[in-house]
C-alpha cells in the first residue's frame, strides 16, 4: 500500500484563492517599492556556505539549511571526524552550499560582485523565498517569502526617514491601521553596554534584551546572568525594562543614561534626527515608537534598527524589520559601503489581513463567468465570444465537456464563479447570450456588448 503523501513541517501548499491574496499583497508592496525609486533584482535560492555562515550570529548559523554535495558527498569527509560523529566539523567537507537565510547578505554579495556596473547609491528590492530551520508555529514557517528594500552607498539618515514612510505607505494601502513601527539604534545598545561595564558582552546583552516581549523581565535577567553579565550591571539597566513616555521623553532619558558614552550619544543624535523629521512630516496610519529593548539579534546592524508590530488586536509576532549596516559589504572585500534596508514578512502580513478580514472581495483568481457547454456547435460559438472577452481582460472559461447542466452549474458554484453564460440554439439564432447571476438566479438576454459590460 502506497504511503500517504505529505510535505515537510514548516512548509505549505497554497490554494488558488490563497495565491490570489498573496499576489495582491505582493503587488501593493512592489508598486510602493517602485514608487520610492527601488529597482528589482533576483539572486539564487542557494549560496556558497561561506557566503552565509557567520553573518547571522551563532543562533542564525544553526538555522541555515545546508545542502549536501551532489554525488558521493562523503568522498571528502575526514574519516576520523566521521568516526567520532563530530557533525560541526564534518559539515564543511560534505556541504559547500546552503539555502539562503535572508535576502540582505546575498544582496551584499551581489553588490560586491557587480560593483563596477552599479550606480551608487543603489536602491534595490527583492521579493523571493528564504529558508530557516526554525521550529514551526503560528506565523513562523521554514519556507517563506521576504520582501526587501535596501539602499547601499549612502550614509544619509534621510534614507531611514524614507524607509519609515515606505512602511507606512504599504500598510496604509493594505488597509492595516494601528501598525507600530518600532525604532532603536545599535549604537545606543552599545552605549548602554559600555556604561554598565558589559562592553565585551554586547552581543549577549542585546540578544537577551531583544527577548523581553517573549520571556519577560525575569527571563531576560536570568539569560544575562547565564551569559556572564553581573547583577550590578543588570541593576543599572533596570529602567530599560519599564521605559515609557513619548519619543522625545524617551530620548531625553537616554541622553541622561548615556551621558558618558560617545557611541551612545551618537546613537541618540541619529535617533533624534529620524524621529523628529518623521514627526514633522507625519505618517498616514502607522505609529512610530522608540523601543530601547529592540535589538534584533543579527550581527550586521550598526545604526538604526526597525521592527514592525501588527495592530494590537492581533496576536502575532513582527511583520517587518530592518536597519542600518555600515560595512556589510566589507565581509566580501568592499569596505566603507554603508547600507540600510527593511523587510516585509509577507506570510505574517497575510495572516493579519485575513484575521482582520481586510482582503477586498474583488481579490480572486477565479473566472468571472463560466460558459455552459451544450455541444460542439454551441461551444464553438461560445469560444468566439470567450476570445474577445479575454482580449478585453475579462477572465472567462468554457466548461470543457457537454456534461449535464446541473453538474456544470455545481462546478461554477464550487469554484466561486459569479456568472454563467448560457448559449443554446435560441441564443445563437438571435446572436445573443444568456447572462445568469448565480447568486440571485436572475438571467437576462444580452448581445456581446451587453455581455462584456455585464462582466466588467
Amino acid at each position: 500500500m502506497a504511503s500517504k503523501p505529505s510535505i515537510p513541517k514548516g512548509t505549505r501548499d497554497f490554494s488558488p484563492a490563497e495565491v490570489a491574496k498573496r499576489q495582491y499583497i505582493m503587488q501593493i508592496i512592489k508598486s510602493n517599492f517602485e514608487k520610492f525609486g527601488y529597482q528589482p533584482i533576483e539572486t539564487p535560492s542557494f549560496e556558497n556556505s561561506e557566503t552565509l555562515m557567520g553573518k547571522y550570529g551563532e543562533e542564525g548559523d544553526r538555522l541555515i539549511f545546508k545542502i549536501l554535495n551532489s554525488g558521493d558527498y562523503l568522498a571528502k569527509a575526514d574519516a576520523a571526524i566521521l568516526q567520532n560523529k563530530e557533525s560541526n566539523k564534518l559539515t564543511s567537507s560534505i556541504s559547500e552550499k546552503a539555502l539562503r537565510y535572508d535576502l540582505t547578505v546575498p544582496f551584499a554579495r551581489y553588490v560586491v560582485q557587480n560593483q563596477n556596473d552599479i550606480v551608487f547609491p543603489f536602491k534595490r528590492y527583492q521579493i523571493q523565498p528564504v529558508w530557516r530551520a526554525d521550529r514551526p508555529q503560528k506565523g513562523r514557517f521554514r519556507e517563506f517569502y521576504q520582501c526587501d528594500a535596501d539602499v547601499v552607498g549612502s550614509t544619509s539618515l534621510w534614507q531611514e526617514v524614507e524607509l519609515v514612510q515606505l512602511y507606512d505607505a504599504v500598510f496604509s494601502a493594505l488597509g492595516l491601521k494601528g501598525v507600530t513601527i518600532k525604532i532603536n539604534n545599535r549604537k545606543i545598545l552599545s552605549g548602554i553596554a559600555e556604561v554598565i561595564g558589559a562592553k565585551d558582552k554586547l552581543i549577549d546583552f542585546t540578544v537577551a534584551l531583544d527577548k523581553l516581549d517573549k520571556i519577560g523581565e525575569d527571563g531576560v535577567k536570568k539569560e544575562m546572568i547565564e551569559k556572564g553579565i553581573s547583577e550590578a550591571a543588570i541593576q543599572k539597566v533596570q529602567p530599560l525594562f519599564h521605559f515609557t513616555g513619548s519619543i522625545s521623553e524617551k530620548i531625553d532619558k537616554l541622553s541622561t543614561l548615556l551621558a558618558s558614552s560617545e557611541e551612545g550619544k551618537k546613537g541618540i543624535e541619529e535617533l533624534r534626527f529620524i524621529c523628529d523629521n518623521i514627526q514633522k512630516l507625519g505618517l498616514k496610519d502607522a505609529i512610530l515608537d522608540l523601543d530601547v529593548t529592540l535589538a534584533r539579534g543579527l550581527n550586521y546592524y550598526t545604526g538604526a534598527i526597525f521592527e514592525v508590530a501588527p495592530p494590537a488586536s492581533v496576536s502575532m509576532g513582527s511583520i517587518g524589520g530592518g536597519g542600518r549596516y555600515d560595512d556589510l559589504t566589507g565581509i566580501f572585500g568592499l569596505k566603507d559601503m554603508s547600507g540600510v534596508g527593511i523587510s516585509f514578512g509577507l506570510d505574517r502580513i497575510y495572516l493579519v489581513i485575513e484575521e482582520l478580514d481586510l482582503f477586498p472581495q474583488t481579490v480572486s483568481s477565479t473566472s468571472k463567468a463560466l460558459f455552459i457547454n451544450y455541444g460542439e456547435t454551441e461551444a464553438f460559438y461560445a469560444m468566439q465570444a470567450i476570445a474577445k472577452l479575454r482580449d478585453a481582460g475579462i477572465k472567462v472559461e468554457l466548461y470543457p465537456d457537454a456534461a449535464k447542466i446541473g453538474k456544470q452549474f455545481t462546478y461554477a458554484d464550487k469554484r466561486g464563479i459569479p456568472y454563467a453564460v448560457v448559449v443554446g440554439e435560441t441564443e445563437m439564432q438571435r446572436n445573443q447570450f444568456g447572462l445568469k447571476n448565480l447568486a440571485s438566479g436572475q438571467q437576462v438576454m444580452v448581445d456581446f456588448e451587453g455581455l462584456r459590460e455585464g462582466l466588467l
